[in-house]
């Protein structure tokens, strides 16, 4: 079981509105933004038609490009299943390297060139997404321009047979031939255009997703309702679930505990645990550590969060529970007296049917990055509708 939150840093005008995007309908303090979400709208439509005029540049890459992104705005599990298809690619006799703007670093600030990543780099520079998509082994590369990013790629690992991009949907810069949606149980929100809603893109992109496309469903199709098969059309939808592993000590990666263990000794102990989680939906983790009969206070921190010493304030008697995202952002801190002791819980994604195969499937014998990165095109420009 788990706790009810204490009152955390997540709180504020952007927690709450975020709140609110993901409830089904539209809440009525919402309102007064519809406005700014025609004009979203249009500017971004008006983006779109500047690639499909030619207008605005996509750069087509040698090799295959396959982009996993949202339509949402926060986290759906992008990166969790962005390592799952590195590795299972791989494992297939696929060279794969991936592109990411490394959101949360300053690797991926305007003007910065395109960078490579490797598991020991700061996440205050890379990001901590990227970091642990190094975790891979396959190479990694950040940058604002993913188009440049992923050529420095290739010309730094000539042997690499495809490009995985890790949120880039709405990068229209990179040419792409494969697209996947990935959503989690929250689904479209109440289906409006940011800001009034979460979405980035309208819910009929769905249908036009490069490449035949692909959507993902973080936690299961069924968690959804049906509230997006209105819009696939013919795309394909692939179940996934994040499986936990063992707990991993975070001064000591080689040391790990199982969760049922873990449990056990808290309980026998008496002992006070934490659950800290700053991810796109921290519910999800706070969620899961239930499942695994972990009793935890909640604590729940905004997405991409920057961890300081001062937010373990207070957790001195006790056991700190937290994610892979998260571990990567505090293994460096000074926590010596500051919590007993911290553990990082790590994840695999499993998809159902195979979604590896049906990537193989389709980039198979495709022309190196023949879509420009538009919805709905399979081959020649055109223009995506709103």
């Amino acid at each position: 079981m788990t706790l009810p939150s204490a009152p955390a840093p997540r709180d504020g005008l952007a927690a709450a509105l975020a709140r609110a995007w993901f409830r089904p309908r539209l809440a009525a303090g919402l309102w007064p933004l519809a406005p700014l979400s025609g004009l979203f709208a249009a500017v971004s439509g008006l983006r779109r038609l500047a690639y499909a005029r030619g207008w605005a540049r996509t750069e087509r890459l040698p090799v295959p490009v396959v982009v996993v992104g949202n339509l949402t705005v926060g986290g759906a599990g992008k990166t969790p299943l962005t390592q799952a298809l590195a590795r299972e690619l791989a494992a297939r006799g696929k060279r794969p390297g991936i592109v990411s703007r490394g959101y949360g670093g300053s690797g991926g600030a305007a003007g910065d060139a395109p960078r490579p990543v490797a598991p020991g780099d700061d996440p205050a520079v890379v990001g901590d997404e990227p970091l642990l998509l190094a975790a891979t082994g396959v190479p990694v590369w950040v940058g604002r321009d993913r188009a440049a990013a992923a050529r420095t790629l290739l010309a730094a690992h000539p042997d690499t047979d495809l490009i995985l991009c890790d949120d880039g949907l709405q990068h229209l810069r990179l040419g792409r031939d494969l697209e996947i949606a990935v959503f989690d149980r929250r689904g479209p929100g109440n289906g409006w255009r940011l800001p009034t809603g979460p979405l980035r893109d309208p819910l009929p992109r769905l249908g036009r997703l490069a490449g035949g496309g692909a959507v993902v469903v973080n936690g299961g199709r069924t968690a959804l309702a049906g509230r997006l098969d209105a819009h696939l059309g013919a795309v394909p939808v692939f179940d996934m679930t994040l499986a936990p592993e063992d707990f991993v000590a975070l001064d000591d990666p080689g040391r790990r505990i199982a969760p049922a263990e873990l449990a056990a000794r808290l309980a026998a102990g008496g002992r006070r645990a934490v659950a800290i989680a700053g991810i796109g939906d921290p519910s999800r983790f706070f969620a899961t550590l239930g499942d695994l009969g972990l009793s935890c206070e909640n604590r729940a921190f905004p997405d991409h969060h920057a961890y300081g010493p001062e937010d373990f304030a207070g957790l001195e008697d006790a056991v700190v529970l937290m994610t892979e995202k998260d571990g990567v952002k505090c293994r460096s801190l000074p926590l010596a007296g500051r919590a007993q002791e911290a553990w990082v819980l790590p994840v695999a994604a499993r998809l159902a049917p195979d979604l590896a195969a049906y990537v193989l499937e389709k980039i198979d014998g495709c022309s190196p990055a023949r879509h420009p990165g538009l919805p709905g095109v399979q081959g020649q420009p055109g223009i995506p509708k709103d």
